[in-house]
């Protein structure tokens, strides 16, 4: 009987923690596709779930941080949704490939379109929204994008509030997108290739030498193989002959 109760009681406890587990998680939040690399360019989900039963997401706004403004942000379609990207001028010119920007995206905003029964995110689901963003800052660790969930029952969900160092996560947290040392793959060397100076130009050689090399091994295989056609025919003329040889 105590067993029984144990038992009950540790079941009814794992059912409260997964209960809290899912609630806590369940807010908008933004993923990078691979990896989000300062200094570079990366293509983003913003992830938001339907917290409600009884209430349908219409409208998802994500502000985008002025301290670290991007000024190329370019949203994939989504089907159902219409989209907006809202412009501002910046206090400060950004220098992108040489040319002088003086305004960047400021916020996104996706409304659900379509019939009002069928539209937006319904209970129970969720929706990502992909946006191909950059160029990221060399200078910082991460970017807080603060977003607005609005449901066709007119409430509106503020996810905006930032996480402090050594503190438990904030009720509604705003997305934050984690950026990764610098790539140093081709993209880089692309770039210095097109300078025609640095490791661009040495990358370019081996490239060439690479190149050069496969192409002879290649002709080396095919003569190879040939040779060996040509020895094997032979042998087989040779075993004919033996063999008539004999039965004579």
């Amino acid at each position: 009987m105590n067993v029984s109760r144990i038992a009950l009681a540790g079941g009814v406890a794992a059912s409260t923690v997964l209960i809290l587990a899912g609630t806590a998680s369940a807010h908008v939040s933004v993923q990078p596709q691979g990896e989000a690399a300062k200094g570079g360019y990366a293509t983003v989900n913003f992830k938001v779930p339907n917290e409600r039963d009884n209430a349908s997401t219409t409208k998802v706004e994500v502000n985008f941080p002025t301290d670290h403004p991007l000024a190329s942000v370019m949203p994939q379609a989504v089907p159902g949704w219409d989209i907006e990207v809202t412009k501002s001028k910046l206090a400060k010119p950004l220098e992108m490939h040489g040319q002088k920007i003086n305004e960047a995206v400021s916020k996104v905003t996706w409304t659900a379109a379509g019939d009002k029964d069928e539209r937006g995110i319904r209970p129970g689901d969720f929706q990502q929204f992909p946006l191909s963003i950059g160029q990221l800052p060399e200078d910082a660790d991460q970017l807080v994008f603060k977003a607005i969930q609005t449901y066709d029952n007119k409430e509106v969900v503020r996810w905006i509030e930032e996480q402090k160092k050594g503190a438990e996560e904030p009720e509604s947290p705003a997305p934050v997108l984690a950026l990764s040392a610098p790539a140093t793959g081709e993209h880089g060397a692309a770039a210095d290739d097109a300078k025609g100076t640095g490791s661009g130009a040495e990358a370019a050689d081996k490239r060439t030498t690479a190149a050069s090399d496969s192409s002879t091994s290649d002709t080396t295989a095919r003569v190879l193989g040939i040779v060996g056609i040509v020895i094997g025919i032979a042998g087989v003329a040779f075993g004919v002959l033996a063999g008539r040889r004999r039965t004579a």
